[in-house]
């Protein structure tokens, strides 16, 4: 099938390219920049790399019109702008409204848990834009995901970073909400799976992992896997900016992700049971084994994406520097000698 992917740079877009094509697919990668893209994607027969902006719906005719199935990936949990609302709202009509002059059949939309009254701006967006992509011109199917864990997830990373660099930690209360952590490769197995699988059509299923733990769980047992003795006191009297900045000078995140976390850590994250698992044959790792396989990968050195790769895109670095940055082939490590030792091993 000729298989749809807007993006395509992202944490999950590049961890889902690889799977397609091991499915025997043609890949449309959809990027902002070219320049982004994968080098090996020019040496792939099967992939195509198509510049295209969805908030610029003139760059849209250079996506090819022979498509059978689409996944929509485009968020912005990480966008600098206030108004991320109405941006994901654009892109989402945006798409659709190109889509639907396709012969695409399928869309499938990965989107955030959202039964709860009360949500954070970014589910509350998630939810509007499930709304949005819904046609009937084709087929929607909707994954719905909490927090997802994997090498290279922000989820991943930020709980790493406080486990690893703070043995004792007083932390805000939202410590204490539920929430059902599913491994990143199970979403990529999901999402696989549903490319052009007629029985999960026009439906929508929450996907989450088997045990519902909350974050303070998560963070211990984190510290488990790590081999590392943790104490975590929440307080109840930790702001929300307070757990922003928090998060921003203990962490790598930046104080907008931080933010955006904040807000989203607060809303308790609970999947509707389906049939899912067994329509697709997918049988979820629990927290403490989707930790471990990513560990797993880090020494294998086999990371495919990080949620920093949206960065330079979300406009933190210039377009027209982007051509400058690059690893240098060639290079040296100086060697520093310690003079002191050196006059003490002197004959």
């Amino acid at each position: 099938m000729n298989i749809l992917v807007t993006g395509a740079t992202g944490y999950i877009g590049k961890r889902l390219i690889p799977f397609l094509l091991n499915e025997g697919h043609t890949v449309i990668c959809v990027v902002r920049d070219k320049l982004r893209a994968e080098k090996s994607y020019a040496e792939d027969e099967n992939i195509l790399v198509v510049e295209a902006d969805f908030l610029k719906p003139e760059t849209l005719k250079n996506i090819p019109k022979k498509i059978d199935v689409a996944y929509y990936l485009i968020h912005s949990m990480s966008n600098s702008s206030k108004d991320f609302e109405s941006l994901e709202e654009r892109c989402a009509i945006n798409f659709k409204d190109y889509i639907e002059t396709t012969d695409v059949k399928q869309v499938i939309y990965l989107s955030g848990i959202t039964n709860e009254e009360k949500l954070s701006k970014h589910l509350r967006s998630r939810k509007n834009v499930e709304e949005r992509l819904s046609s009937k011109q084709y087929a929607l199917t909707i994954f719905k995901a909490g927090i997802i864990v994997g090498s290279g997830s922000s989820s991943f990373e930020i709980i790493r970073d406080l486990v690893e660099k703070l043995p004792f930690m007083i932390a805000p209360k939202w410590l204490n909400t539920k929430t059902q952590p599913l491994a990143v490769r199970d979403v990529l197995s999901f999402l696989t799976k549903a490319a052009g699988n007629k029985t999960v059509y026009n439906a929508s299923y929450d996907v989450f992992g088997p045990e519902i733990i909350t974050y303070k769980e998560m963070l211990l047992q984190f510290a488990q896997v790590r081999g590392l003795k943790r104490y975590i006191l929440t307080v109840p009297v930790m702001t929300p900016k307070l757990s922003s900045y928090w998060l921003y000078f203990v962490t790598s995140t930046s104080y907008k992700l931080a933010t955006s976390l904040v807000d989203s850590m607060g809303v308790q994250i609970i999947g509707k049971k389906s049939n899912i698992n067994e329509l697709l044959n997918v049988k979820p790792l629990t927290y403490k084994e989707a930790v471990e396989l990513a560990f797993e990968k880090i020494e294998q050195n086999s990371i495919v994406s990080s949620w920093k790769d949206s960065m330079v895109s979300s406009g933190r670095l210039r377009n027209s520097l982007h051509k400058y940055v690059n690893v240098p082939k060639l290079g040296v490590l100086p060697i520093i000698k310690n003079e002191r030792l050196l006059m003490q091993n002197k004959p």
